[in-house]
């Protein structure tokens, strides 16, 4: 099993709470959201970097079990075709826990788009499961656990 993280700082909320019918219900994936109140972006698993979007508002990470994690920061920030984002990985990287992957600018893109709220989703969930996120997890704590199927 391999822990899930939050990706930036901020209060948990369970996906149905996603302002976009995608992410609540779940056609993306099981998983949790986060509403930011921090501008950086980290790795909520260890594993590759298999996507960075050009437009920085999502990317994806592979862990070494295969499973793959999504981070897309917020609703509709593809349209902002990256205003706002900086990138601090790239593509093929290797990142653990933690690991800065890109920053926002929250106040500039808060006021461009209908929610910065950020799903955490698994997209391989055919072949591993998502535990119940905990919601009430600390900061640093493990927020839900994957398993292969």
């Amino acid at each position: 099993m391999e822990s899930v993280h939050r990706p930036v700082e901020g209060r948990l909320l369970p996906l149905e709470e996603v302002p976009d019918p995608v992410f609540a219900k779940r056609t993306m994936g099981h998983g949790f959201a986060v509403e930011p109140t921090g501008g950086t972006f980290r790795a909520p698993v260890a594993g590759e970097l298999i996507l960075l979007a050009k437009t920085l508002h999502a990317y994806a990470i592979r862990t070494d079990a295969g499973a793959e994690v999504l981070v897309h920061v917020g609703i509709d920030t593809v349209t902002l075709r990256g205003k706002g984002f900086a990138a601090l990985a790239a593509t093929g990287d290797r990142v653990e826990v933690g690991d800065p992957i890109l920053t926002c600018d929250l106040d500039a893109v808060g006021q461009q788009v209908p929610s910065l709220i950020t799903p955490v989703v698994l997209t391989n969930g055919k072949a591993f499961t998502l535990s119940e996120p905990d919601l009430t997890a600390g900061p640093d704590a493990p927020v839900a656990t994957l398993a292969k199927v």
